[in-house]
């Protein structure tokens, strides 16, 4: 395959290409973070599965942050690669690499301290909070491993090797899966165990990961003259700092709006657990399809080649369309046993009411965040961060209003009623900038 082919090939094809692995990557780390949640609902209590769920709110902060970073280091890397730049290619991904590990490093120890009393803070549930605290521990102390698996995936991704990742990820997750079963079902380790399983899996991977880009960066030594270039690390702060506010910022509002399901105790957040999986599998090809439109931007305006973004955009979303009208159909036509999958048998009326209430509402809005992506992405691509940065916020915010005011009057359903209005929101602001243009002056130097 031509390594340049996401600025050579069709548009259409280039992005499917591109994206593909992603999608395949992104399915099966999705799985083995699901496994995690099926695996404790099954074999332990729907407790612990509500206290993952918990759990997860206050870590995807973390995991939000690290693909921000990943963005930075994808965007710029990108734009290097297009402009034949192979020294700041080169100079960028080793810098994104040091400064996110040792961000990593600082909130680890952040969150290994405060931990447990920010899951006290968000009102979870008292019966399921030693539980959720022992499994961020162990989360934690893997925090550098999560980081560093991400910017190097982003790497890989800029260069046009996002296969690389993909093979990872099915490595990962297959042993993930295994591990996961093996100690929380044979070991009798519950939710410790499902933490230590992912701990394991992801650092065989960044073990891997760190080792295959060193050999595909051996072409290019000659042109590695300092492990930290600060042009490089500016560069890539005006993108990736935007964004990591925006992922941060978007988490964290999520996080309060996670403390207001919590008030209706574990029942209810054991449903809407599973429901979040859930969704957060089936907005994977839009995720993959916005990161794509970021790498393909910021390769072909860095190649001088506007028109192409344009076409490119088009046919992103053709596939989203289609990603979309696949998701309504399997939530409508399958909610009950998806739900099950992580309820079990021993799943509370209340809990199934929840899971399926949830999914069966959002079927029919998939749509709307695929295009908030694919436009998020052409727009990050292009370093167009202001409107970017502005219209995810008022997606937050409107969100968090709704949930805050509206849920404890009216019941927990207004906490999802309000998700699609702030999706149209963001993609609404985030449109209206594409169509001004200004994102085809891209400010980074060749």
């Amino acid at each position: 395959m031509d390594k340049d082919y996401l600025i050579n090939d069709k548009p259409a094809r280039a992005l499917a290409l591109f994206t593909l692995p992603m999608i395949i990557g992104n399915l099966f780390q999705q799985f083995y973070t699901m496994a995690d949640s099926v695996i404790v609902g099954r074999f332990v209590s729907e407790d612990a599965l509500a206290a993952i769920g918990a759990s997860y709110s206050f870590t995807n902060v973390f995991i939000c942050i690290a693909i921000g970073g990943g963005v930075g280091a994808t965007v710029i890397t990108s734009h290097y690669l297009g402009a034949r730049n192979y020294k700041k290619m080169i100079q960028s991904a080793c810098t994104a690499m040091i400064s996110f590990l040792i961000l990593s490093i600082v909130l680890a120890a952040v969150g290994l301290v405060f931990g447990r009393t920010f899951m006290a803070y968000l009102n979870t549930p008292e019966n399921i909070l030693d539980m959720a605290s022992d499994y961020l521990e162990i989360y934690f102390w893997g925090l550098p491993f999560l980081f560093m698996y991400n910017v190097i995936s982003a790497i890989f991704n800029a260069i046009g090797k996002s296969r690389i990742p993909l093979y990872l990820l099915i490595f990962s997750s297959l042993l993930n899966i295994a591990l996961a079963v093996f100690m929380v079902y044979s070991l009798g380790l519950g939710v410790k165990g499902a933490a230590w399983a992912t701990f394991t899996a992801q650092g065989l991977s960044v073990v891997l990961s760190l080792f295959l880009l060193v050999r595909e960066f051996k072409k290019y030594s000659s042109y590695l003259e300092t492990a930290f270039d600060t042009d490089s690390f500016k560069e890539m702060s005006k993108v990736a700092l935007p964004s990591i506010l925006q992922q941060s910022t978007v988490a964290i509002g999520m996080l309060l709006v996670q403390s207001v399901v919590n008030s209706f105790g574990s029942e209810v957040l054991a449903g809407f657990s599973s429901a979040m999986r859930v969704e957060s599998l089936f907005i994977v090809p839009m995720v993959a399809i916005g990161n794509a439109m970021s790498s393909f931007t910021a390769q072909n305006l860095g190649a001088g080649k506007q028109d192409r973004v344009q076409k490119g955009f088009r046919a992103a979303n053709g596939y989203i369309l289609f990603f979309a009208v696949i998701t309504c159909i399997i939530l409508e036509c399958f909610h009950t046993p998806i739900v099950g999958l992580f309820l079990g048998g021993g799943g509370t009326e209340l809990a199934f009411q929840t899971g399926t209430g949830y999914l069966r509402f959002m079927g029919f809005f998939f749509i709307l965040i695929g295009l908030k992506m694919s436009t998020d992405g052409l727009l990050r691509g292009a370093a167009d961060m202001k409107m970017f940065t502005i219209a995810n916020l008022a997606n937050l915010a409107l969100r968090v209003i709704i949930a805050l005011t509206m849920a404890p009057r009216f019941g927990v359903f207004m906490v999802w009623y309000a998700v699609p209005m702030g999706w149209m929101v963001n993609l609404l602001i985030s449109f209206c900038q594409y169509r001004t243009g200004k994102w085809k002056t891209l400010s980074i130097s060749r």
